[in-house]
């Protein structure tokens, strides 16, 4: 659950510590007020894409953070464990954002990605938000809707990759039996070119060698020489380097007789003639080894060239033989498949019968889950003032399929007795749309793991006893769920376990955000303004009162 965020210069808060309680907590204050900001800066804490128009004016960035109790979601553990970023039950989510739209991301303290950010978000929190039921009417929310319900989501993202699958197989079958002639020549060309860069045998490793071993027998009347030179000129000629530094060596062990402030100077130079005397025997062995050898340097460079001849054919640099190579077997096994019509066929009816398989299942799962939602929703629908209303879920098939499934599936409604269910679009005005997205919303919910629901004013379009009913709704939630809601109706403040009041301030010739807990009576004078107005009379303070008092019995 979210235990606590920490906003800094976060576009109209200057500095926000906010601590929160399990259960059902409710947010008001007046409109214009900021109620909205808290789900903006928590949506980017959680990865969303932000820029510089999130940083308050005249500061240098704005900081979110939100921590959260993860202690009961052991998948979330695991994938903290996995990318190094576990801490103990803990989950410390931080962005920074500064006035040039640069953002930085952590977890528990450590750099990451945004993504990263919203792949940990998608284990934490479920932000629904007023406008929610505008998606409601797209396909493909109606369809992951069902599915995510059903606990389908990864099937149906298996049918939708057997689905490419097949299709690429049959695409590459089409594609053969049109051009089979092209598809054999290129295959030639290739198994040619696969042959001949197999019988070359090239390796980085061993070219390396090569280059390096040509240089010493190109280049071994050269290194004779100068071996000589320096063997002559330290140990084996006449006035060597050897027998100058012991001379020296010999007349600094009678001076420091003398002055012991010369045994320095004596031990390095005694030290050199050490290392001198070292290299003149290395030089000597590496002398006894050296040998010119004609037949090999021939053998090498005739092997660096069948290497440059091979490059220059392909017009490639040398180190990317291996590579061509590779290219070139990959494509040819792919050819040598599509060749084979016989296995092509079956492997293409293999992968159409696989995706058809899992493709049935879904649909089955489809069905049975469309019949829960149906009765679920339809009964919501009773609560929230639509009486005698029909919610239902159309599964029309496919005659071909698609990588969605054997069916489209479209949400159908009936806002009252006697009226023919039709898609949503079509028969919901905004008012039964938002109910029915909240009725959605919160049975979906019912069946999430994310601990943590948001609804941000969901409740727009609705009043009376269908706000009441709202409230009640969201409570029941909360018996399994931390949930926050950000509300403008008294009957859903009323509600709330916990109570959270924004409101405005002006400061240094701006304006500032706050976010305040309340207390029993700050509750009451808070709903009394949203039931009265600017004016709160002792008649709405006491109906305030009541209210309160059938929330704490509700709860």
């Amino acid at each position: 659950m979210l235990r606590q965020i920490n906003l800094r210069d976060f576009v109209i808060v200057d500095t926000l510590d906010l601590v929160f309680e399990s259960g059902f907590t409710v947010l008001t204050g007046e409109t214009g007020a900021g109620k909205s900001i808290l789900v903006d800066a928590l949506a980017l804490a959680l990865g969303e894409r932000g820029d510089a128009g999130v940083v308050r004016a005249g500061t240098a960035r704005a900081e979110i953070s939100a921590d959260f109790d993860v202690a009961d979601l052991p998948v979330l553990q695991a994938w903290l464990a996995e990318n190094e970023l576990d801490d103990d039950g803990n989950c410390l989510l931080r962005r920074v954002i500064d006035n040039a739209g640069r953002s930085r991301c952590f977890i528990n303290g450590r750099a990451v990605s945004a993504q990263q950010l919203r792949e940990a978000g998608e284990f934490l929190v479920d932000i629904h938000g007023q406008h929610a039921h505008q998606s409601l009417l797209k396909a493909a929310t109606q369809r992951e809707l069902l599915d995510g319900y059903g606990g389908m989501s990864d099937l149906a993202q298996q049918v939708s990759q057997h689905y490419r699958q097949w299709r690429k197989l049959d695409e590459q079958l089409l594609a053969l039996r049109a051009d089979s002639s092209a598809v054999e020549i290129e295959r030639e060309q290739l198994q040619w070119k696969v042959q001949e860069l197999s019988a070359l045998q090239f390796d980085t490793d061993a070219w390396e060698a090569l280059q390096h071993e040509h240089g010493r027998l190109a280049n071994a009347v050269n290194l004779g020489d100068g071996v000589a030179f320096a063997l002559n000129a330290l140990s084996e000629g006449e006035a060597t380097a050897l027998e100058l530094i012991h001379a020296v060596t010999a007349k600094l062990t009678t001076l420091v007789d003398y002055d012991s402030e010369l045994q320095a100077t004596h031990d390095l130079i005694e030290s050199a003639a050490v290392q001198l005397q070292e290299a003149s025997h290395e030089l000597r062995r590496y002398a006894d080894h050296l040998e010119s050898d004609p037949a090999r340097l021939l053998e090498v460079e005739q092997r660096i060239e069948q290497v440059l001849d091979m490059a220059r054919k392909y017009r490639i640099k040398v180190e990317q033989l291996p590579e061509v190579l590779e290219t070139a077997q990959q494509r040819l096994h792919e050819l040598e498949q599509c060749a084979d019509f016989g296995k092509l066929e079956a492997d293409t009816l293999a992968a159409r019968a696989k995706w058809l398989a899992l493709a049935q299942q879904l649909s089955a799962g489809r069905s049975q889950t469309a019949a829960r939602l149906e009765k679920i929703i339809s009964t919501s629908m009773q609560q929230l003032a639509l009486s005698g209303g029909q919610f239902n879920i159309a599964l029309v098939p496919q005659a071909d399929g698609s990588a969605h499934g054997l069916e489209l599936v479209e949400f159908l409604v009936a806002p009252h007795a006697g009226a023919v269910p039709k898609p949503l679009a079509k028969v919901a005005s905004g008012g039964e749309l938002s109910r029915i997205s909240l009725a959605l919303q919160t049975a979906v919910s019912q069946v999430a793991g994310v601990p943590t629901l948001i609804f941000d004013e969901v409740d727009v379009g609705i009043g009376g006893g269908v706000a009441e009913i709202v409230g009640h709704l969201l409570k029941d939630l909360a018996a399994s769920r931390q949930i926050l809601c950000i509300t403008h109706l008294p009957q859903v403040a009323a509600v709330g376990e916990h109570h959270l009041q924004v409101s405005k301030a002006s400061r240094d010739g701006g304006v500032v955000s706050r976010i305040t807990p309340l207390d029993e009576a700050e509750r009451v004078d808070e709903i009394a303004r949203m039931l009265g107005g600017v004016t709160i009379t002792d008649t709405t303070r006491q109906h305030a009162h009541e209210m309160l008092g059938m929330g704490r019995a509700a709860r």
